[in-house]
């Protein structure tokens, strides 16, 4: 599966660029079965227009596929997300006992497996995914910094009217 998940990420990315586009925080994630390869459901952030602080994409990627799977249980299956999974992404994440996690840009701020709690490496954890990070780090990390960039300069035009 690792030599597909340029593609996935790819997936991710234009789900995040969706996002950006709705005016929300870029991130996409993308859910893969391990054994075929065929996507189970995507995501995107929507926490704004959903008025729904627990709409990040992970979470709603995961939503779809135990909708789509008819289980809550999501073995087998690798998350593909460009940020780095928060806290809330990285329970549900441990609770849906996804396989695999593989993210784009690292979150030294809200961040939650390298960064901050290190969800994954608790005891209290009960089921730890593979991870990996980085993967088409650059252009995630990108489609962040210019997405915020740009509300920044919305804000101070906004101020000086």
């Amino acid at each position: 599966m690792a030599d597909h998940d340029d593609r996935f990420m790819h997936m991710a990315l234009a789900l995040a660029q969706a996002a950006a586009d709705a005016g929300e925080t870029p991130v996409g994630c993308v859910i893969v079965d391990e054994s075929t390869g065929e996507v189970v459901a995507e995501g995107r952030n929507g926490p704004i227009s959903a008025h729904d602080p627990t709409a990040h994409a992970e979470i709603a990627a995961m939503r779809s596929a135990g909708t789509k799977l008819g289980n809550y249980r999501l073995t087998g299956l690798t998350l593909y997300v460009t940020l780095e999974p928060c806290a809330m992404c990285a329970g549900a994440i441990s609770h849906a006992r996804i396989g695999r996690v593989v993210w784009g840009a690292d979150d030294p701020k809200g961040g939650a497996v390298i960064h901050g709690p290190r969800f994954f490496e608790q005891p209290t954890c009960h089921w730890r995914p593979a991870v990996a990070g980085g993967l088409l780090a650059e252009p995630a990390a990108d489609l962040l910094r210019s997405f915020f960039r740009a509300r920044r300069k919305g804000t101070a035009a906004a101020a000086t009217r």
